[in-house]
């Protein structure tokens, strides 16, 4: 009896301490799948790697596959997609087809489809013309400030105009002064945009972001001591005007600020550019529009399925998809002039621009390359990484219904830690 009662303890214990194992090894294997609300547990501090045993590709998939199964998804939507470029390959798609408004990742789109449209010498124009003829240092004619929505036109540029001016000999103008905004149409304000948003002003002919361009060259022209005898207005150049300055800026100036600093403004102007080069004038959002829808068709997708209402991403019609923004990145990728001017404008991870402060992990740090994108209940991210085997990844995450954007953006920066680290 005896010996009994101690072959059966032996065996209970024995059989607690694989019980025991087989717990510990089940947490230490599925608790990152437990992502509770708060941001820091969404942090990628506290990321467990896959068991080295699986290949990484299965790893990643495993990985998002659980980052999918946190409790903010049952309230909320996301698209993602993930495009291994040096083998042409899919690694991951979830929900990569569902329409969602982009937010600020829409400029990813705008500037791929305005670096292929217009090329990377264009310029951002403003011109200074006139008629008629100079006489005893009176210039007997009209001026024309001749807009090309350049959204980098300051104060620098404006004195030169006037220096222009002066360098003619004129002290007096015996005519009008007039802006020529013909570029772009007379909407202000981009279709879908909320009124209470701090929205920029649309218009071709501005000086240092704001629309008093005609104002400010009287009043520079009065300080050098140049009188105006006319008024001011609105006309568009005619054939036979003089230009005599020309300021401009490079299409890698503004996508700096757009994509480093999403920046609204520069978006737009880059937006409303597709328009004019497409040889409409005034350039509306439609015809700016039909210029990217092309290229959506160009990369092997119906343009007809999505929805574009602007170049910034302000605006709450846009609908577009994971799919469609990962199919924009490969494209840029596979174009070399395309390439070599969007990602050094992407902001860096734990770098500069919006992704100053997010992914300063050893991993991602100074290797994702990627736009983000926030307003009320989205936020999105998309653009580039390499991966630990040294494949070169193009990505879109596109959150939506997430009211606390601090967990979008973690979960973002969770996914972009699977995909860089070993």
């Amino acid at each position: 009896m005896k010996l009994f009662n101690l072959r059966y303890i032996y065996t209970l214990a024995i059989l607690l301490l694989s019980m025991s194992v087989a717990s510990a090894q089940s947490v230490a294997e599925y608790d990152d799948e437990q992502m509770p609300d708060t941001v820091d547990s969404l942090g990628v501090d506290t990321f467990e790697v896959a068991p080295k045993a699986l290949p990484w590709d299965q790893a990643v998939r495993r990985h998002l596959d659980h980052l999918l199964e946190h409790d903010m998804f049952k309230t909320s939507q996301v698209g993602i997609m993930v495009y291994d470029l040096d083998a042409d390959s899919t690694i991951y798609a979830h929900g990569e087809r569902q329409l969602l408004r982009p937010a600020s990742t829409m400029k990813v789109l705008t500037a791929i489809a305005a670096i292929d449209k217009l090329g990377g010498s264009y310029r951002f124009q403003t011109e200074l013309c006139y008629t008629g003829k100079v006489d005893n240092n009176t210039l007997h004619g009209n001026v024309y400030c001749v807009g090309g929505f350049d959204p980098r036109f300051n104060i620098d540029d404006m004195r030169a105009f006037v220096e222009g001016i002066r360098k003619m000999g004129v002290d007096t103008i015996r005519g009008n002064i007039y802006a020529d905004k013909t570029m772009k149409d007379a909407d202000t304000l981009g279709s879908g945009w909320c009124w209470d948003d701090d929205n920029p002003v649309l218009s071709p002919l501005l000086i240092s972001r704001k629309n008093v361009f005609v104002e400010r060259f009287v009043r520079e022209l009065q300080e050098a001591g140049i009188v105006l005898d006319g008024n001011i207005g609105e006309a568009r150049r005619p054939e036979d005007a003089f230009c005599i300055v020309s300021r401009f800026h490079s299409i890698d100036q503004i996508l700096m600020k757009m994509l480093k600093e999403s920046d609204n403004l520069y978006a737009e102007s880059m937006f409303y550019q597709l328009g004019a080069a497409a040889g409409h004038q005034p350039s509306t959002a439609k015809n700016s529009a039909a210029v990217i829808g092309r290229l959506i068709r160009k990369v092997g997708l119906d343009p007809r399925r999505y929805n574009i209402a602007d170049g910034s991403g302000l605006s709450l019609y846009n609908y577009v998809s994971a799919e469609l923004e990962v199919r924009f990145l490969r494209y840029a990728f596979q174009n070399n002039n395309i390439y070599l001017h969007l990602h050094p404008a992407l902001p860096t991870a734990g770098e500069d621009g919006t992704l100053r402060s997010r992914q300063r992990g050893t991993f991602t740090q100074g290797n994702v390359y990627a736009k983000t994108g926030t307003l009320k209940g989205i936020s999105s991210l998309a653009g580039y990484c390499t991966a630990a085997n040294g494949h070169r990844l193009a990505f879109a995450i596109i959150n939506q219904g997430v009211m606390n954007r601090a967990n979008g953006r973690a979960f973002q920066d969770r996914v972009c830690t699977v995909l860089c680290q070993p």
